[in-house]
């Protein structure tokens, strides 16, 4: 299938956001899956996450692929969005504010919310507010950011995690998921690290399944 990339400044209360919207084009029309849109979140701004990383580029392509127009953007600070790295707090904004835009944009539509790393702490955290009907967490930094004031979301969620990730620990993860209510699906992907280097069509696949 053709998808359609549009580059987008987003406008806020809060300063401007860089985005790219990822789309079917024009002459494609899914009618399965046309009824959601999505919003992803990139890894952490200070170590050179942008919108541009590959494992957001692929869960994008993942969902745009299936006729889900869906946007991924930089959080404040990073490229040309403006602002300043605020430890997740005002990432969670920025994520409201382009939920916002996009459910303007695609009224009426049920929200998938999708990140990796530090974006996955960043959705999390934001979930309960944001009210997405689907929520996927690529390699969540457990051990790593303070998760215990979040709120469970009450969404179908899944986890996708490499058992060779150098950054964050597989054994953490799966057992802070352990942890959480049986609404969480655990996806374990042999031999895939923190980036996915060589797994990425496995990671698109299973993306694909969840929102098949």
């Amino acid at each position: 299938m053709r998808i359609e990339v549009e580059k987008l400044i987003i406008e806020t209360d809060n300063g401007n956001l860089e985005a790219l919207l990822d789309k079917p084009s024009k002459n494609h029309h899914n009618i399965e899956s046309n009824d959601y849109i999505a919003v992803c979140c990139h890894p952490h701004s200070l170590h050179g996450g942008t919108l541009t990383n590959k494992v957001v580029y692929t869960m994008s392509r993942a969902f745009a692929g299936k006729g889900i127009p869906s946007i991924r953007f930089n959080f404040r600070g990073v490229g040309a969005s403006e602002g300043e790295y605020d430890d997740g707090i005002g990432e969670q904004l920025d994520l409201a504010n382009v939920v916002s835009w996009m459910r303007e944009q695609y009224p009426n539509k049920r929200l998938i919310l999708g990140g990796f790393s530090f974006g996955s702490f960043v959705s999390i955290m934001a979930s309960q507010q944001l009210d997405p009907r689907k929520l996927i967490s690529i390699a969540p930094p457990i051990g790593r950011f303070d998760f215990s004031a979040m709120k469970t979301p009450t969404c179908p969620w899944t986890v996708i995690q490499g058992d060779e990730d150098e950054l964050v620990k597989c054994r953490d993860v799966e057992g802070w998921v352990n942890q959480q209510p049986s609404n969480l699906s655990f996806v374990k992907l042999t031999g895939a690290s923190h980036f996915f280097h060589g797994k990425l069509v496995d990671l698109r696949i299973n993306i694909e399944k969840i929102i098949a």
